[in-house]
């Protein structure tokens, strides 16, 4: 997911500049499905060190990834309009000040996780912020039109996580709100690239508008929302969810569906950013929903 700059080069705080650093926006959604994921894990209110330290320890290490891509993409958001106004690329920040704050939030979140949470949550998030801030980033970002698909596996992390950190084990149905994640996550970033397709091709960033043109994306998008909407209708199928939740996966995969097929059928400048901002919209709706459901077994069927 992607994120702009509220605040012009050199404007506003010291604080504002570093909080900018680590994408509040976008490490909002990813702790908001953690906490969700923390709470499904348990049948009533999950433990208090679970749901406080596991979550902070999560939210901690997305910083720190966010922050480290920061420090990697710097060329690439000097040559994008959309992120060239960053700390780093317009001077605000220095590259030594962006890393002794990320590496500060690492250690901290693993401390958090490793001491007050468990191991396993706290292996997991090193291994998925390494799989963003690293794999993603230097690697995957530049060497394949699948790279947000191969990414994906970093970002659907987080419900995971939250689950590990109340049971100490991964189990069926975090494994099910990963797929929900990383299933929705081309659909979503491919609107947005779709829409930044120009100045990915001038930072030679090989997205898929750029290397396959945007026609195809546009098939991909749809092809991937109607498989989207087929993994969303699992959790009613298996049993881990109920009627509330199945109607409100229902209501949102027709928004999807009408988006994609409106983006495929049409040419219409402003319907990519407008598919891409739904899609934000439609994974907090859903994830909510299944929150909502788990704590109404009154209205699951018999």
């Amino acid at each position: 997911m992607a994120t702009t700059s509220d605040y012009a080069p050199g404007a506003g705080a010291l604080w504002r500049r570093y909080l900018e650093l680590t994408k509040p926006k976008v490490v909002t959604l990813i702790v908001f499905t953690a906490i969700v994921g923390t709470l499904l894990a348990s049948p009533g209110l999950p433990p208090l060190a679970a749901l406080v330290w596991g979550n902070l320890g999560i939210a901690l290490a997305a910083a720190c990834a966010a922050t480290i891509n920061h420090v990697l993409d710097r060329r690439i958001d000097e040559q994008m309009a959309r992120t060239r106004a960053r700390p780093l690329p317009s001077g605000a920040l220095s590259e030594r000040e962006a890393l002794i704050f990320a590496a500060v939030l690492g250690v901290t979140a693993m401390a958090l996780l490793a001491f007050l949470v468990n191991l396993l949550t706290a292996v997991l998030t090193f291994c998925s912020l390494i799989g963003y801030a690293v794999v993603y980033t230097v690697w995957l970002k530049r060497a394949t039109s699948q790279n947000i698909v191969i990414g994906g596996a970093a970002g659907a992390a987080p419900p995971v996580l939250g689950w590990t950190a109340v049971t100490g084990s991964v189990e069926p149905n975090a494994l099910l709100l990963f797929l929900i994640i990383f299933v929705w996550t081309p659909p979503h970033f491919w609107a947005l690239a779709i829409a930044r397709r120009d100045e990915y091709a001038r930072a030679g960033i090989p997205m898929l508008p750029v290397t396959h043109g945007v026609d195809y994306t546009r098939l991909q998008v749809l092809l991937y929302t109607v498989l989207l909407v087929v993994v969303t209708l699992m959790p009613y199928l298996t049993g881990m969810s109920g009627l509330v939740y199945l109607a409100a996966a229902l209501v949102l995969n027709s928004g999807f569906l009408y988006y994609a097929f409106a983006l495929k059928l049409t040419a219409r400048a402003e319907l990519p950013m407008r598919v891409f901002r739904f899609s934000v919209t439609y994974l907090m709706w859903l994830f909510a929903a299944l929150l909502v459901d788990h704590y109404l077994p009154m209205l699951r069927p018999a």
